[in-house]
């Protein structure tokens, strides 16, 4: 290189080096400036942490904003020379994860376990369970080749999200709790998981002793002669299989395998079978030669219900399966099955008013009752029954339901009588019909409620509900003895308080005990009532 050129470069490369200075003590003293921005968001983050978990008002706002500094500190990071982005990154990552097992401590010590007690052995088993459900879950994607996603699939879709989403979420949480009990049986006979769930989100929501006007019953909405012919009916104890999630499950897949036989595996024709009758479907299915259910010729002649049923099933399993894609976010559960022994007597109304609700919308009674479908809500059972629950509902019931004031409340609202409100002073006097002044016969003086009987010389007043008139009209004669039909969720409890009947009367009429199970359409000879 000739000589005059290297001396021009070693003063160009001299000029420069104050330069050079300037911007690297630039770069650092911001890279220094973002580390301590990221300091203070991380202590800001580890406060707002700890009030989240106290419940503290605008906590997660706090700890959201913190976040939100971390990261932009983050990406100024990256723009400058030197800046140290694997540390505030793995600081970062740090905190999230501090915060995610703190949530799960807390979970655990809200079922009555300690903090430590599921341990890494635990943690690392669920692993596989999960891969399973998002095995299962991307398998069932071949669910989108066997329908057709057309504009009444896309506008049932509209629904279940609009006017509809509160029933769509409260249909996958309830799913949650029986998904164990009823999608092996759709596994095992080559189902599509989400099918099983759009049927039972459009028939019952997913609440197992859901009924119909015409008679069909359950989880998957059997009619009863139909039920017949898969398994489901009295099974000798007085309970009807058709509310009992598993077997539901089976019968209604078997079902469908049934019909998907006789309509060339298309999945519309058998779900319209399912609505429609079976023996329609298949008249219209083998004079449509072969033509699916969207044809012309064949979805008018199917009724209206069947038209619109069709596409809501459909629309219910593709969102079970794209949700992300609709902005549906189902809420998080914790369904893990476990058994409840009870300490002490208790219905299934008193254990869904000491369990309270955290953390879930509408608490567990629903819950309760969909694992435990033989046992009506109101009935006490014995100490040493054992009910199907979740490993939360047991630490929740050994917190809450068997000692302190919270379980005392619960037993007193359970076992209040409303006839118990009506204060009486003095002597009853009957109203005489003919008494210009009194009031109308068929009504109380004091209330205007059904009833003919005042007090004399009232010292205390008081309102009498009209559902509490029967039982504060002492002088009424008990009426002739009739028979009834039980409807759908009621009791031997319910139908004594319903026409001022003697429980234990109606009972020995009848030959029942009195906490035995009634079955719907079932007939009573109603003895000892004033109505």
């Amino acid at each position: 290189m000739p000589r005059h050129r290297l001396v021009r470069g070693c003063i160009a490369a001299l000029l420069l080096l104050p330069t050079l200075s300037i911007a690297a003590k630039r770069d650092a003293e911001t890279a220094a400036t973002l580390g301590a921005r990221m300091q203070a968001a991380e202590a800001r983050f580890s406060r707002a942490a700890v009030a989240v978990r106290n419940e503290e008002p605008d906590a997660q706002r706090e700890s959201d904003a913190a976040l939100q500094d971390m990261e932009d500190v983050m990406a100024a990071c990256v723009r400058v020379r030197g800046c140290p982005v694997s540390t505030l990154l793995s600081t970062y990552n740090r905190l999230l994860k501090q915060a995610v097992d703190a949530d799960a401590a807390d979970e655990e010590e809200e079922d009555g376990l300690p903090a430590d007690a599921l341990g890494h052995e635990s943690l690392a088993a669920n692993v596989p369970e999960a891969a399973r459900a998002a095995a299962l879950l991307s398998e069932d994607h071949r669910f989108d080749r066997m329908v057709e996603y057309n504009p009444a699939v896309q506008q049932a879709i509209r629904r279940w999200l609009t006017d509809m989403r509160g029933s769509l979420i409260s249909s996958w949480e309830n799913y949650q709790y029986m998904r164990y009990l009823m999608w092996p049986e759709y596994q095992k006979r080559g189902l599509p998981e989400a099918l099983l769930f759009g049927i039972m989100a459009k028939e019952s929501n997913g609440k197992v002793h859901a009924t119909s006007r015409a008679g069909a019953a359950g989880p998957m909405q059997f009619m009863y002669a139909t039920g017949r012919r898969f398994g489901l009916g009295d099974d000798g104890t007085g309970f009807d299989t058709r509310y009992d999630p598993r077997a539901a499950a089976q019968a209604s897949a078997e079902y469908l395998n049934e019909r998907m036989g006789q309509l060339n595996r298309n999945i519309e024709l058998a779900l319209a079978a399912y609505n429609g009758g079976e023996g329609r479907a298949l008249r219209v299915y083998q004079g449509g030669g072969g033509r699916t259910f969207w044809d012309e010729s064949i979805y008018n002649q199917f009724p209206a219900e069947t038209r619109d049923y069709v596409p809501m099933v459909v629309a219910a399993a593709w969102l079970f399966m794209h949700p992300k894609e609709y902005g549906l976010t189902f809420p998080k559960v914790n369904p893990k099955p476990a058994p409840l022994r009870l300490s002490q007597s208790a219905s299934i109304y008193q254990l869904g008013i000491c369990l309270g609700n955290h953390g879930v919308r509408e608490g567990y009674m629903r819950t309760l009752r969909n694992l435990n479908p033989r046992y009506q809500p109101e009935t006490f059972l014995p100490a040493g029954t054992s009910l199907n629950a979740t490993t939360r509902i047991v630490g929740l019931y050994n917190r809450w339901c068997v000692n302190g004031r919270r379980a005392q409340l619960a037993r007193t609202l359970v076992v209040s009588d409303p006839s118990r409100a009506v204060v009486r002073t003095g002597p009853l006097q009957t109203i005489p019909d003919s008494d210009a002044d009194a009031a109308p016969s068929d009504s109380v003086q004091s209330t205007g409620t059904a009833g003919a009987v005042v007090a004399a010389k009232p010292a205390v007043s008081t309102t009498v509900p009209a559902s509490s008139a029967r039982v504060a009209d002492a002088g009424r004669k008990p009426a002739k003895a009739r028979d009834y039909r039980v409807q759908s969720g009621e009791s031997l409890s319910t139908i004594s308080k319903k026409f001022g009947c003697d429980m234990a009367v109606v009972a020995r009429a009848n030959g029942l005990k009195r906490d035995g199970t009634l079955r719907q359409g079932q007939s009573l000879r109603l003895e000892g009532c004033t109505d």
